[in-house]
């Protein structure tokens, strides 16, 4: 890990992100070191406390949203903006600051 290298936390469910993990380390020259948080797990249809699946500590300058939970996308985003990392949240329509939401 340098210095110079972007830190971006790549959050995924059953691994929905890893194409795209892979294209940036295949092209991304390292000029990126990516993190993974992955979930497994089923989930259930509503979570009331993201808590339990989303890290408290986010130290990163960037943040990829490949969640396919509604409620922990909402949550992931509301916590980056809270500390104004920005989010890629593709495909997805969510209205917080500091989220963008490209089209797939």
């Amino acid at each position: 890990m340098s210095e110079n290298q972007q830190h971006i936390k790549v959050f995924q469910q059953k691994g929905s992100g890893e194409k795209k993990v892979q294209g940036i380390e295949e092209h991304g020259e390292n000029k990126f070191c990516l993190q993974r948080y992955s979930i497994d797990e089923d989930l259930p249809a509503i979570i009331d406390d993201s808590e339990i699946y989303l890290p408290q500590e986010l130290n990163c300058d960037l943040v990829l949203d490949f969640l396919t939970h509604p409620d922990l996308s909402a949550d992931l985003a509301e916590m980056c903006s809270e500390k104004n990392i920005p989010v890629v949240a593709s495909g997805k329509r969510l209205r917080t600051k500091g989220v963008y939401t490209p089209f797939t």
